[in-house]
């Protein structure tokens, strides 16, 4: 460790981290402003996409396959954290989570103090500024109270899986954080609660919620149609609830695939995207929409992985790891990106994505300017969409488990703070500290994508390098260019090890 920090200022000096964000100016200032429709799955992994995995992925989902094909793969993009909170936090915000008071973990989701700070920027706060109008319908999972006496059972003060009660008023929600309409809920576990703006409205089975929650995205497109054809256009932001469990897939749905309920419930999902984008066609939108699908972490173990890779399906595709850990399965995920006119239908970027640049993106679509405190970890991947080859592309991007373990991703070099998964894949940090082995992994991903040689003891000098570029981050309160910006409390270290393991040579 003290190697580390005692060869900070030399690679700080040459390792040129904190380039250049992005290129001004890309889209002509007189451009119309278009329709922003931003839909993430929820715990969708990459592999469970045919077109990413066609040989290890055994189920049908042709319309992401359409949309892929219409638009831009990213084959590199990450989200923000390997679970649920701290990646819509990132999403909303351009600001990795873990410079919050959610160092680990996920919120509670019945009653929790707001994750976002009310003077925090989000992508709706931005883009309503500058004449969006903007709707969130779907899973919030960012915090917010209420008015209802809170279930004795419920964990952390919170309403169990009963949710809250209908009638109850939310405070601090969707529609204090950039929002002028949300529908939806909580997370899985309070699903049933259906909140429409800041009231509970209904009460609502389970596997009626993916089916209706199409619905009201559909709804709302055709509401928003005439003002968007008459000039103010949309951001809709639409978190799905859909494959994360419960696994509920709808009646007509049940049996569809070869490979059981989770199959039938990601074919379901895939069809619900397909009802959004149609409806798109039939108000004459999809010309003037820009559409993002991604995924907010790998798939979850609870789908029953085991027994998907039994029969052949590999929901990570061929990186290690599912929701939850450090590995890349953790936390690669779909990123397909359709914008008619500007993007080239059938594309593919190699270029390193994070779903916290989603806020930069954004602004330099408008051609504006972000606050210096908004958007910290934020690097606009327009450039890359609009054929941008000259733009530096993103340096590198911190991983987050959801023990709060980090990593540090820079070209083909991927160091993990732990022994073990980070999260619940095996060996566990424990396991790993008891056999013994290295504190820290370090992985070349352009000749190891799986993550299966641990490079620890050959490459010492790409260690400290790594290490310093991490330490750097958090100092600094941000990942890009401006003036260092505090981190809302102090950052556990990174550089602590997990257990009894072989120590690494920058410790």
């Amino acid at each position: 460790m003290k190697h580390v920090f005692t060869s900070l200022t030399a690679i700080f000096a040459t390792v040129g981290y904190l380039g250049a964000a992005g290129v001004a100016n890309a889209v002509p200032a007189s451009a119309p402003k278009p329709n922003i429709l931003l839909i993430i799955a929820d715990d969708l992994g990459y592999g469970d996409v045919q077109c990413l995995n066609p040989e290890r992925g055994k189920i049908p989902t042709p319309d992401l396959d359409r949309l892929a094909a219409q638009g831009m793969t990213f084959t590199d993009a990450h989200s923000g954290s390997s679970v649920c909170t701290p990646t819509r936090y990132g999403l909303l915000t351009g600001r990795y989570a873990w410079r919050t008071r959610l160092q680990a973990g996920v919120l509670d989701g019945g009653n929790d103090e707001p994750l976002i700070a009310a003077d925090r920027l989000t992508v709706a706060g931005f883009l309503r500024q500058h004449g969006y109008y903007t709707a969130c319908i779907g899973k919030w999972h960012l915090g917010f109270q209420s008015n209802a006496k809170p279930d004795p059972s419920g964990s952390k003060g919170g309403f169990g899986s009963r949710g809250l009660p209908q009638g109850a008023r939310i405070l601090d929600g969707p529609l204090t954080r950039g929002f002028d309409y949300f529908w939806g809920c909580s997370n899985a576990r309070t699903m049933s609660s259906v909140i429409e703006n800041d009231q509970v409205v209904e009460m609502l089975p389970t596997v009626e919620m993916l089916p209706r929650l199409i619905d009201r995205v559909v709804d709302q497109i055709g509401a928003r149609a005439a003002d968007a054809k008459s000039g103010r256009p949309f951001f809709l932001y639409v978190p799905l609830t859909s494959p994360h469990t419960p696994i509920v897939p709808a009646p007509a749905w049940q049996g569809k695939s070869p490979l059981g309920p989770y199959g039938d419930f990601v074919m379901q999902t895939d069809a619900g995207v397909g009802r959004i984008l149609a409806a798109l066609d039939e108000h004459g939108l999809a010309d003037e929409t820009l559409v993002i699908f991604t995924s907010d972490n790998g798939c979850s173990p609870q789908a029953g992985t085991a027994k998907l890779e039994a029969d052949g399906h590999f929901a990570s595709a061929s990186y290690r790891g599912y929701k939850s850990d450090i590995w890349e399965g953790g936390h690669r995920v779909p990123f397909f990106v359709r914008w008619p006119g500007r993007v080239q239908p059938g594309a593919h970027c190699d270029r390193l994505v994070c779903l916290t640049d989603l806020l930069a993106t954004c602004a330099e679509i408008l051609n504006l300017p972000l606050p210096a405190t908004a958007g910290e970890d934020s690097v606009s991947f327009l450039p890359a969409l609009i054929g941008g080859a000259d733009v530096p592309p993103r340096q590198a991007v911190v991983h987050h488990s959801i023990q709060g373990r980090f990593s540090l991703r820079e070209g083909p070099w991927k160091l993990n703070f732990c022994a073990g998964s980070g999260g619940w894949g095996a060996p566990s940090d424990a396991a790993a500290a008891s056999q013994g082995l290295p504190t820290w992994q370090l992985y070349n991903l352009a000749t190891d994508p799986a993550e299966t040689v641990n490079l620890h003891d050959a490459k010492s000098e790409e260690i400290i390098r790594l290490s310093a570029i991490l330490a750097q981050t958090i100092a600094q309160g941000r990942s890009t260019p401006g003036p260092p910006c505090p981190n809302d409390v102090p950052v556990r270290s990174p550089f602590q090890p997990s257990g009894k393991t072989r120590k690494s040579p920058a410790q």
